[in-house]
């Protein structure tokens, strides 16, 4: 059973739990923490969803993203499941927006890193496959079916500003 914090609409602790699976009440939300993975020389990692997921499955987000756990601010469970869905440590994450979306508070980060590019890991139950593709390439993937296209609205700032 995962745990989450309940936040109010600006992004403030409501002082009570919410558990996975279950419905979240009006006025509450759970957060969700998204990293895009840029790599130093230029290209972006995109990562394949598991075919057995329920929303989006077998599509396509830049990087990883995931749910913050009780007692874990957004930073945190960036970089937790950063490490968890693709092996990237991050050293540092810039904040690049804060998205609201019905329940669910939204914060991305952006992850520049050198990693090893062959080094990424593929978390079983999440991910299948990954792709590194250069800013250009990029920039067509996201508009394409293969793309979680909700990830892309909410990036779509960021995405404005590397066009």
């Amino acid at each position: 059973m995962e745990i989450w914090d309940a936040y109010k609409e600006d992004g403030t602790l409501a002082g009570c739990e919410l558990i996975r699976g279950e419905e979240i009440p009006k006025g509450l939300f759970h957060l969700i923490s998204e990293i895009i993975v840029k790599h130093k020389g230029g290209m972006y990692l995109l990562m394949q969803r598991e075919w057995k997921k329920p929303n989006y499955p077998g599509l396509y987000e830049a990087g990883a993203s995931g749910s913050s756990l009780k007692g874990e601010e957004p930073y945190d469970a960036a970089v937790r499941e950063l490490k968890e869905e693709t092996g990237v440590e991050a050293e540092k994450l810039e904040s690049i927006y804060k998205y609201i979306s019905n329940d669910t508070l939204y914060y991305g980060y952006l992850c520049e890193t050198d990693c090893d590019k062959e080094s990424i890991i593929l978390q079983e139950g999440e991910t299948i496959s990954y792709l590194w593709l250069t800013r250009e390439e990029f920039l067509k993937f996201v508009e394409t079916d293969m793309y979680v296209q909700p990830y892309k609205i909410r990036m779509s700032e960021y995405l404005d500003s590397i066009r």
